[in-house]
């Protein structure tokens, strides 16, 4: 394992390659409505993360079960978790949810964030998933800090939402970034307090809990990149990229003007 701390210059570059991602969603966000595509959302952030000089990290990532993914987005509709590829055949609809993971290369740093949107009006039950999942998002980032431990963060996710009869999506992790996408360590939503790897200043990583209404089993579709849950039961997806400090952590992305929207 291999682990960057990174310099206060590098975060820096990492803070505005994480805004643009931020400002993206949130152009993403004015567009989601029923009978939208998803590869129109598609079109719309590579568009939009070009014009501001950035590239899309995710077209052509590449797949170690198959080809390179297509798109410059991930939109993961109701029981998609993770991976969902932009299609025109898949049209939003009331009630749905979308969760878009996005990210950017400005400058030679990497942003990485994600978000569940509501399509219309959706039903209190969805809504108290999302509400969870975001909550647990921020509780794992309140836990990261120097001295603590990996655990620490997977621990506060993974109690809150077991608590409340949801389940924690095992196979898949939040991870270190900067001049990678995907950078060592790791980052379960779940573990023990005080077990993992120790948090030191300048690291900087995603916390992203990928959290189902129903079991957290899942399963790959032939597409070799779509995630659902094996249930049927929707998931949700929120993701902040941030900066380890010896207090509080930075929040190098942000939410801040998709909520602005109404979101």
């Amino acid at each position: 394992m291999k682990i960057f701390l990174k310099t206060e210059d590098e975060i820096e570059l990492m803070r505005k390659a994480n805004q643009l991602v931020g400002k993206t969603l949130a152009e993403l966000a004015k567009h989601i409505k029923p009978g939208v595509t998803t590869l129109h959302l598609d079109h719309i952030a590579e568009e939009f993360i070009r014009d501001h000089g950035a590239v899309p990290t995710f077209k052509n990532f590449p797949n170690p079960y198959g080809g390179p993914f297509p798109a410059s987005i991930c939109t993961s509709v109701n029981d998609v978790v993770v991976h969902g590829v932009p299609n025109e055949k898949t049209i939003l609809k009331e009630g749905d949810i979308i969760s878009i993971d996005c990210g950017t290369l400005l400058n030679g740093f990497n942003g990485d964030s994600a978000y569940t949107f509501c399509v219309g009006e959706v039903s209190q039950e969805v809504r108290r998933l999302l509400d969870t999942t975001k909550e647990s998002l921020y509780l794992g980032i309140e836990n990261a800090q120097a001295g603590r431990h990996l655990g620490d963060i997977g621990s506060a996710v993974q109690d809150l939402c077991e608590s409340r009869g949801y389940g924690v999506v095992r196979e898949l992790t939040g991870h270190g970034i900067g001049r990678e996408m995907h950078e060592d360590p790791q980052v379960p939503n779940y573990g023990r307090r005080g077990n993992g790897v120790m948090l030191k200043a300048g690291m900087c990583i995603a916390i992203e809990p990928m959290i189902t209404m129903g079991k957290r089993d899942i399963w790959l579709d032939a597409d070799r990149w779509t995630v659902r849950t094996r249930d049927g039961k929707p998931a949700a997806h929120f993701e902040h990229t941030i900066a380890i400090r010896k207090g509080k952590a930075e929040v190098l992305s942000t939410f801040e003007e998709i909520e602005s929207l109404g979101f």
